[in-house]
Parts: C-alpha cells; structure tokens; sequence
C-alpha cells in the first residue's frame, strides 16, 4: 500500500497528505477548487519550512516530500487506482454520501475507502457503498503532522482484514492508532465537544470572561490550550456540526449546542478560519497560532 489519494485540501486533507507524503507516500491530492488545492499546498510548504528551522527535517527531505504529492481537481482522475481512499471533505453526512458513492464505482475492487470524519457513523457512510466490508474511519487530529493519535472506528460490515491493514498503515507513518466502536463522536469528540460547550455555555450564562475560562482550565486543568482557543482553532462550524450529530445521534439533551456557539456560526465567527471567534486573529496572530502547533 504505497499511492493514497486525500479528498480535501483543506486542514486536515491537507494534513493527511502532508503526513503521508513525507513518510514516502505517493498521493493524490485531490478538492474540486484548484485555488484550495494550491492554498493547500502552501499550507504544507509552510508547515516543513518550520520542521526544518527546529532541524526535525532537511531541505532535501522537503523537496521529496513535495515531490511526492500531485493534486487533482477531478475525483475520478486522481482516485483512480489507489491503494486507499482518505475522504476528508466537510463534515456533512450528505456530501460524505455522495463522495463515497462516487468513488465506490472509480475506485478498484480492492480499494479501501476511509474516512477521517470526527463524528459521523461510518456504517451509514459504507451503506451507500457496495463494499462495506472496506470502508473504515480514520479520525486523525489537528494538527496532523504532530498529533499522533488516530482513532480506527469500523463500521458494522468493516473486516479484521481491513481494520489490520488501517492499524499497521498507521503505525508506518508514525501514528498510535486506537481502535473505538463506531457511535456518534466516537471517544475523542464524544468527551471533548461536551466539555467546550459547557465552556460556551459558562460565557454565554456570564459565570467568566473567554480569558479567564482559557486560564482556569490551562492552569488548573494542564491543558496545553484553553477550550474556547481549542474551539476557535477546530472551527466553530465544525463543533457545531459534529454536537449535531451526537445530538441527533444520542436524543440527549447533553449534547445540545449552546445557543451563543449556533448565533457565532451563523454569524460567521469561525475561529481561526475566518480571522475571528472567541478570539480575534489578524493575519499575524494567526500564523503565530498556526506555528505554536507546530513546536
């Protein structure tokens, strides 16, 4: 299993990439917009232009790195006779559906489809697919060049065979995979979406200011960032899609979005995507960021 083609330039897509690319992958990147996928790319030329400046990686090193991704903006052309499929598309269970689709029909019998969806279930994403015992999540964390978690979530229909490729492709890019039973959030979301909308509920009810949430919980919790910044740097719109989702899922009240994070939203307050959420972010802040991720 050495060609992987990523769906999705954007964050994590492009991420994925990077992370396979540099492990000596051969990828396809693929985004139907060639401005994402060039924006893309200059997000991963970045990224190891700081690996390098901590001397983790050479200038050779990024060159080949580079040298192994190619981008597409037709699915068919880059999906096309790869190993595995990484769909990393935004997380809506509609547009997931239809990718999966689309690719069940290119993509060669052997194919694995993956996921790295964050909340979705992977059973209801491998029904549209006539190979269900094939498509497995793979939920990786931002950013994903450092973080090395992966959850490894398998649908009802996902095989053992399936599931061992995932685990030791994901242990040769340096990953630690962890295996969890596909409900709404799966682990990671399930326990952290809840705990940054009580923080947004604790503002929204008045209790504190974003500050002083972010201080309480770094410095009596040791959190490396305070919920309300983890938030912002998600983005505000993917919390609200996935607490959807595991409300929807679940019919508990617990995971209902506060309506401070559903106004912020609607608003247009993203976080760190659209220059501002809980917190503001000028162009400078936000490669400041981008680049404290990456120490």
């Amino acid at each position: 299993m050495k060609n992987i083609a990523v769906i999705g330039a954007g964050t994590m897509g492009n991420g994925i990439a990077h992370t396979f690319a540099q492990c000596n992958y051969k990828v396809h990147l693929i985004d139907i917009s060639e401005i994402a996928l060039q924006k893309g790319l200059s997000t991963i030329s970045r990224n190891l232009d700081r690996m390098i400046a901590k001397e983790k990686i050479s200038e050779a090193e990024k060159t080949t790195t580079l040298g192994n991704i190619s981008t597409f903006t037709n699915i068919a052309e880059g999906a096309v006779g790869m190993d595995l499929v990484v769909e990393a598309a935004t997380e809506n269970s509609v547009l997931k559906s239809k990718i999966f689709k689309e690719l069940d029909a290119i993509c060669d019998v052997d194919t694995i489809l993956a996921t790295n969806t964050s909340s979705i279930s992977i059973t209801q994403i491998a029904a549209v697919t006539n190979r269900p015992e094939k498509v497995i999540g793979m939920h990786f964390m931002n950013p994903v060049p450092i973080m090395k978690l992966v959850e490894i979530i398998r649908g009802y229909n996902t095989t053992d065979e399936t599931t061992n490729t995932i685990v030791k492709l994901s242990k040769e890019i340096g990953k630690i995979p962890v295996e969890v039973n596909d409900y709404p959030g799966f682990v990671a979301n399930r326990i952290l979406m809840p705990m940054i909308n009580e923080s947004i509920e604790t503002l929204y009810n008045g209790v504190a200011g974003v500050a002083e949430i972010d201080t309480v919980m770094k410095l009596g919790m040791a959190h490396p960032m305070g919920p309300l910044q983890l938030a912002d740097f998600i983005g505000l719109d993917v919390c609200l899609s996935i607490l959807n989702v595991m409300y929807d899922g679940f019919k508990n009240p617990k995971y209902a979005p506060c309506p401070l994070l559903v106004n912020m939203v609607m608003a247009g307050k993203l976080g760190v995507k659209s220059g501002e959420g809980f917190y503001d972010y000028a162009e400078s802040r936000k490669a400041e960021v981008v680049a404290k991720m990456f120490r």
